[in-house]
């Protein structure tokens, strides 16, 4: 990932001459924690703008902070930039200064054309008034005429699919219905810009996909979108570049993938505890005839590893100690994505695999070989689990957290390594599959 200026911008290999329609130039904006002390700041600006004395604005008073400091970057005609960080990063903050809501208090915002933004879904609707009256108030709070409104109301309620509801007050719509309309509303203005806040959780997945299809749409007539959200996923499958914030700090600017990568290397990886280390010796617990000593990866070399790499060849290994001589053990890997919300993703037991296990007394070394490490980047937690033959209870070890990293190709558009081999065939005739003679018309 790239911290970038004014003269790197144009150096980016993914960038094209397309028109630049915003540019952000060193935007900085700043906060005070305290109401009385913000109140009394906020007078004394306001005085000072009107007297023309007011200065430039970028020393921190007492019990302020940089809500966004010295950002950076540019939308081109058609192009989708994805913002992430964590909550608290200055993503709404820098969304409401380029709508142009608040003022920065240094730097500058230059926009070419009309911005919709959807920043909170019918916050800006009446909630007496009903659905059709919003339509008209809010359309024409975005630029339209009454003429264009009425052009293009049809395909507004059609969009939002709220039916007869539409002669219903606001007030008697759910939170979904008055997000589908704010949405539909805006995105019918045509707008050169869309500013999209955390706005595409609303509705069901079918709604959701019928935005996708529309901003799809809609950049293909040219209009450039800037999208928040927590969802990695889908600022990978709709932007081609991002603008990664953390506190309020300017990270960087790159194609979507680069600052994705970072940022859940940021996000998860970060976790770890200090207690982790190369090789987790567990603590002293109760166990009956077998005793697991320690867990660790090991690399197709043999070597001890911190953290497996995605794709590549990996070894699962437990240390253990055997009173006795144990046969058909059987030993269960439950692995836990917290990128994935703690959900098991990965179920492994031996006795399922048809592979016996019988340990001698003394130390032993169980390894669990996999060819390639099927994980994608990020923190995990495993819950590991020793029993004779399914039913008695051996040992056992909870909330073992590893991380697994990746190599420069990031394969985190994807939810796991695929392991693939390309084959070419060349001058030879190449049979129909079964399936395709059957499509002959």
């Amino acid at each position: 990932m790239i911290n970038i200026n004014e003269q790197e911008i144009s150096a980016k290999p993914y960038k094209n001459d397309r028109e630049i329609v915003l540019s952000v130039n060193g935007v900085s904006k700043k906060f005070c924690r305290n109401l009385k002390r913000s109140l009394l700041y906020g007078i004394q600006d306001i005085a000072s703008e009107v007297l023309g004395l007011r200065e430039k604005n970028d020393i921190l008073r007492p019990k302020e902070f940089w809500a966004l400091k010295d950002v950076n970057f540019q939308l081109r005609r058609g192009e989708a930039l994805g913002l992430v960080g964590k909550n608290g990063s200055g993503k709404s903050t820098l969304l409401r200064i380029i709508a142009g809501l608040i003022k920065p208090d240094t730097g500058f915002v230059e926009v070419n054309g009309r911005i919709a933004p959807l920043i909170a879904l019918g916050a800006g609707f009446n909630p007496v008034l009903t659905g059709r009256e919003n339509i008209y108030a809010n359309m024409s709070i975005l630029g339209l005429s009454t003429k264009e409104i009425n052009e293009r109301f049809d395909e507004v309620i059609k969009f939002a699919e709220i039916g007869d509801a539409i002669d219903a007050p606001v007030q008697s719509y759910s939170s979904g219905m008055a997000a589908r309309l704010g949405f539909a509303s805006a995105i019918h203005t045509e707008p050169d810009i869309l500013l999209i806040d955390e706005v595409l959780a609303v509705g069901d997945s079918r709604f959701r996909g019928k935005c996708f299809q529309k901003l799809h749409d809609l950049r293909q007539k040219g209009t450039s979108f800037i999208l928040v959200s927590h969802d990695a996923h889908s600022i990978l499958t709709v932007c081609e570049s991002a603008v990664y914030l953390k506190q309020g700090e300017f990270l960087g600017y790159d194609d979507a993938a680069s600052i994705i990568n970072q940022y859940e290397r940021d996000l998860f990886l970060s976790e770890l505890d200090t207690e982790t280390q190369l090789i987790s010796f567990l603590r002293k617990r109760e166990s009956f005839g077998l005793e697991i000593q320690s867990l660790f990866f090991r690399n197709h070399q043999g070597e001890i590893i911190e953290s497996p790499i995605s794709g590549e060849p990996t070894y699962l290994c437990i240390k253990c100690k055997a009173i006795e001589k144990i046969e058909d053990v059987s030993i269960t890997f439950a692995i836990k994505g917290l990128g994935e919300g703690g959900d098991t993703i990965l179920l492994i037991n031996n006795l399922k695999d048809k592979n016996y296990i019988f340990l001698l007394p003394g130390e032993n070394e169980i390894q669990l070989e996999m060819p390639y490490m099927g994980l994608k980047l990020g923190v995990y937690i495993m819950d590991i689990y020793a029993k004779k033959e399914r039913m008695y209870h051996l040992d056992a070890v909870e909330s073992f957290k590893f991380r697994v990293e990746g190599r420069e190709e990031s394969i985190s558009r994807c939810l796991f390594y695929q392991p693939r081999k390309w084959n070419i065939i060349h001058n030879q005739n190449v049979s129909i599959c079964p399936f395709k003679e059957h499509r002959k018309t």
